[in-house]
């Protein structure tokens, strides 16, 4: 069984089948099948493929599983003796996605 390195949402994750993933959101519904087709890099026990900068021969698969936020991230801004500070908090959107299959 091998494994593969996909691009989705800006970042790159390495993926092997029946992995659950956390990406950037999806606009899909949940129990829907969506595919990454952004293959980097492929590697089984025959060997390693890797894309110049795309592999068009392997597909990742995978199922959205649920939609979700991520932990708060607070960032706080202050200017010393000055009385100024800011608080601002930020929640990512994710999607959490089951890799069901990778063809090669």
């Amino acid at each position: 069984m091998g494994f593969a390195v996909i691009r989705t949402g800006g970042k790159q994750y390495k993926v092997a089948q029946g992995d659950m993933i956390e990406i950037e959101k999806l606009n899909q519904d949940l129990g829907s099948k969506t595919e990454f087709p952004e293959v980097l890099l492929y590697a089984d026990d025959s060997g390693v493929q890797v894309g110049k900068p795309l592999l068009k021969s392997v597909k990742v698969a995978g199922e959205i599983v649920g939609q979700m936020k991520a932990p708060k991230v607070v960032a706080y801004k202050f200017k010393r003796r000055k009385g100024y500070h800011r608080t601002v908090g930020h929640r990512q959107q994710l999607t959490r996605v089951k890799i069901t299959s990778i063809q090669a």
